[in-house]
């Protein structure tokens, strides 16, 4: 197991911290494939979903071996990440409007959010290391996760937060979790580089989404997908785009499964960006080979609020690799996809809602079929974003001034 550049080849070992090759180029994990045994995992992994309070009852360390094997159990953390929810919804299927939709609700996890799945792997990665203060850039999902797991494991978080486009939800959620938040004049982008910069002289481990164990743990959320599923998978997989980090490691994990015989074949992939803030969409719908960033992006939908996202590369090889495609929504709907999946009693933040506004949209102009099916993942719980909420109307509300039988009974039969 090490850590290799994606675009220049060079190689280091997995026990240090690498955010990126002096090439510019952004490394990733390599296993030891020679190792892997598809039959014996296969049992493996099925053997451990009778789990229930060890460290493999985890959706993340149930397929170890093919994360982090080399981890020694005493920097393993967990608080049995993974293991969300998998719903077929009619109604979503219905405004999709394609044979089979399921969503992966990665919005369950502990901290509410998919970002759980990876920043435990790369915690754990930290811990090992020797870290005890761990930093990242975030919009807020990435910060939460952040800050619980330092707060589990008694260590400290750092946090660098954007003057704007961010949920101050999920800062208050930071906060509560006792990490030191970091406010500065800038955008995500250029809190990414200060810490790629210097992050070494300050003795920060940084857990944002161009650290490569971030991307083996996130595997694990196609791994449990296709697991539910008995080892197979949908003609789609949709999913949000905003740092991209969850395009790459769905597609590593696709290709760990293929090589493995797990699944025998590649769904295609669909990544859907708000239109506010869409570089990797206008990128791979120009046809062009570098991404032009956004200055100044903008979306209600803040998780998707990034201008320069760090893993286009690997986004686009993973599109490449399954004729995959991309899409750009409104906002206006982003907010109706949500309230189709909020009032089909599952829900989201407005982020995750791309994705079924994004699998609609591709319907309706005829590059997606009707008889196909999907899975779009929902990467944020209902109450991340509640700055998003005041401009979606409620279920009906209606006063009665004071109570009687008579007065209620008319307002919820009327």
């Amino acid at each position: 197991m090490k850590q290799r550049c994606t675009v220049c080849g060079r190689e280091w070992g997995i026990e240090r911290q690498v955010l990126r090759c002096p090439c510019g180029g952004l490394p990733e994990v390599e296993q030891n494939e020679r190792d892997w045994d598809g039959e014996r995992l296969r049992r493996l992994f099925d053997g451990r979903l009778a789990e229930r309070c060890s460290l493999y009852a985890s959706g993340v360390w149930r397929y170890k071996e093919l994360i982090h094997p080399q981890l020694a159990e005493v920097s393993t953390v967990t608080k049995y990440e993974g293991n969300t929810g998998l719903y077929a919804s009619e109604p979503v299927r219905a405004y999709a409007g394609v044979a089979q939709v399921l969503l992966k609700a990665q919005s369950e996890n502990p901290s509410g959010s998919f970002k759980d799945n990876g920043m435990v792997a790369a915690v754990s990665h930290g811990l090992s290391l020797g870290y005890r203060r761990f930093a990242c850039t975030s919009t807020g999902n990435t910060s939460a996760s952040l800050a619980m797991y330092a707060a589990l494991v008694g260590c400290e978080a750092c946090v660098f937060v954007p003057d704007s486009g961010i949920a101050e939800s999920k800062v208050l959620q930071t906060a509560a979790y006792g990490a030191r938040l970091i406010r500065f004049d800038g955008t995500y982008d250029e809190g990414i580089r200060f810490l790629e910069a210097y992050a070494e002289e300050l003795g920060l481990y940084v857990c944002n989404s161009v650290n490569p164990l971030r991307i083996e743990g996130q595997k694990s959320i196609i791994y449990e997908l296709a697991h539910s599923l008995g080892w197979s998978l949908p003609d789609w997989i949709v999913l949000p785009g905003g740092a991209l980090s969850n395009v790459s490691a769905l597609g590593k994990g696709l290709r760990d499964l293929l090589r493995l015989g797990l699944i025998s074949r590649l769904p295609r992939v669909l990544v859907v960006q708000a239109e506010g803030a869409s570089p990797f969409h206008r990128l791979m719908s120009g046809g062009g080979e570098r991404l032009e960033p956004e200055p100044r992006p903008r979306t209600l939908a803040s998780a998707l609020n990034i201008g320069s996202p760090p893993s286009w590369e690997k986004a686009r090889d993973v599109l490449r690799e399954t004729d995959g495609l991309t899409v750009a929504v409104s906002d206006e709907e982003i907010l109706e996809a949500k309230v189709c999946i909020d009032r089909a009693g599952i829900g989201c933040e407005p982020a995750s809602a791309a994705s079924v506004a994004g699998l609609r949209r591709l319907v309706r102009e005829g590059s997606i079929d009707k008889e196909a099916s999907a899975a779009c993942l929902l990467t944020g719980h209902l109450l991340k974003d509640l700055g998003a909420l005041k401009g979606i109307p409620a279920g009906h509300s209606r006063g009665t001034g004071g109570l009687d039988p008579g007065s209620v009974r008319s307002l919820i039969e009327g």
